[in-house]
């Protein structure tokens, strides 16, 4: 269990630390998109009046379309967004609470965070999927053999190793692992859930001819209808989001699609929002746009797409209310503590099981270089990628994806700082270097925006605020992290090399 728990731990612990590292930033990610969009600033409008609004916006630019879509306000979102498509083209635009068009800088917000922890970006969506789906369970794996190998690491929680005033390697993983544990086991689970479908595929071959008959089955789509040539005018949707949000108890709406717009026939799909209870598999109610008639709701599912649902839901967080929301984002920061010293600790405890320490074998030097590029590195990224958002030009081409180039090349220039420099030095200057990027990240803010610190305190604008805040702490934290490794590199240098055939300790480590 002990070599089970190392390995598994070691060889995918660099992907599961990237994993963790942008799931757990994606637990605001609506917050960072808000922040990646400065030019947004108008106070929010109410549902109902956010879709009058888009409404008349629509009617203007396209009113012969054959469907618009209104992506409707919520808490965590100040703006709307419409979309339509039909045999004259699709297009889409933002809207600010007044109901006007707004022209952002073009990002992908957090939202590529989020899709990052399971898509991996640049890697094909199917086979980045398997990948991830091989990492979570390999990290089951380490979590059931490490809590059987470590089976008194409760009592030992209590009697932690001091030396020096400082926790070693071994008590700062195992402090990490209890506070996290039960996290960890369940956003570990529910993440392999999320994908059962593509990871065990077998039950749905065995009763539905191919997949797309059994994803009608599971994930029925609202009622369609065909246009009946007769113009009828639509009735304001605001009445439409009013009834769905009763027959919701009170519930908000996460978007309205309408079919037809314009026409006798026109349907309109009102979708509740996710976040408005734990399932995420949430229903649709659809109306008579001319008369604004119920015609029904997407049929309920049994126990099993129920009790799916919630698991989903519990991954994914989006029913948490604010405080919730921040215990998990703290309780997935303990499960990056855990990854990030568990890497660390293998280095440590074997460097001093070698037989010449300051010139160990080409397998550790690697570990030791991939540890700095995951730590040091992701953190370094993601500063770059705020970075990247306040500097590159608004007009740039493919700007969104210039930030996101930037997200990897920040990555990978620590990568390859780690590989050219010697690993201790190379330790204290990466991990300086990303405080340094987090710390520049409210400056830069404040200097190419009127959304800094002190404008957004006055304002009462408190995502900002606690955005650029949070910079600050990582930066401190950061920092911190980097006079830690200074001070172990010179404590090894005053170290005396270690003789041929001598024993040290693990306690050392």
């Amino acid at each position: 269990m002990a070599e089970l728990h190392t390995w598994t731990g070691l060889l995918l612990g660099w992907l599961m630390l990237a994993m963790f590292t942008t799931g757990t930033s994606a637990y605001f990610q609506h917050e960072i998109t808000r922040w990646m969009e400065p030019e947004l600033a108008a106070p929010r409008a109410s549902q109902g009046a956010a879709a009058d609004q888009a409404v008349a916006y629509l009617q203007q630019v396209a009113p012969q379309a054959d469907s618009w879509t209104i992506t409707l306000p919520s808490e965590r979102r100040v703006r709307s967004q419409v979309r339509w498509r039909g045999a004259e083209g699709s297009g889409s635009q933002l809207l600010d609470g007044r109901g006007e068009a707004v022209t952002v800088r073009s990002t992908r917000g957090g939202n590529f965070l989020y899709r990052f922890h399971f898509d991996l970006h640049y890697v094909p969506a199917l086979w980045a999927r398997y990948v991830v789906g091989v990492a979570a369970m390999a990290m089951l794996l380490a979590i059931i053999s490490g809590v059987i190998t470590h089976k008194k690491v409760f009592a030992r929680f209590f009697s932690l190793t001091l030396r020096k005033g400082l926790i070693s390697w071994y008590d700062g993983h195992n402090m990490a692992s209890i506070f996290a544990l039960p996290f960890v086991v369940m956003i570990t689970y529910t993440g392999l859930v999320t994908l059962a479908h593509q990871y065990m595929p077998f039950g749905a071959r065995a009763n539905f001819p191919d997949r797309a008959a059994y994803f009608a089955a599971a994930f029925p789509r609202p009622p369609a209808a065909e246009a009946a040539g007769e113009a009828a005018e639509l009735v304001p949707l605001s009445t439409i989001v009013e009834q769905a949000s009763a027959v919701w108890d009170g519930a908000a709406l996460a978007s309205l699609q309408v079919q037809h717009p314009g026409d006798a026939n026109a349907l309109v799909h009102a979708r509740r929002s996710r976040g408005a209870t734990v399932g995420t598999r949430t229903p649709t109610l659809t109306y008579r746009g001319a008369t604004g008639e119920a015609v029904g709701e997407t049929a309920r599912r049994g126990g099993a797409y129920a009790t799916e649902s919630v698991l989903v839901g519990l991954h994914a967080g989006r029913f948490a209310p604010l405080a919730l929301r921040w215990l998990y984002f703290l309780s997935g920061l303990l499960g990056i503590a855990m990854i990030a010293t568990g890497l660390v600790q293998w280095t440590v405890r074997r460097r001093n099981r070698l037989p010449d320490p300051e010139r160990p074998h080409f397998g550790f030097r690697v570990v030791e270089r991939l540890n700095i590029a995951a730590i040091a590195g992701l953190g370094a990224a993601l500063a770059g990628y705020f970075l990247a958002n306040r500097l590159l030009p608004p007009a740039l081409p493919s700007r969104s994806d210039w930030e996101v180039h930037c997200f990897f090349l920040a990555w990978g220039g620590v990568a390859l700082w780690a590989l050219v420099r010697p690993a201790r030095r190379a330790w204290t200057e990466s991990l300086l270097a990303t405080a340094l990027l987090f710390a520049a990240v409210p400056l830069v803010n404040a200097l190419s925006t009127s959304r800094g610190l002190l404008p957004s305190l006055r304002a009462g604008d408190w995502v900002f605020v606690v955005f650029d805040l949070t910079m600050l702490v990582l930066a401190l934290a950061y920092g911190a992290a980097a006079r830690t490794a200074a001070r172990g590199s010179a404590t090894v240098r005053r170290r005396p090399r270690q003789r041929a055939g001598e024993v040290v300790s693990d306690a050392a480590s």
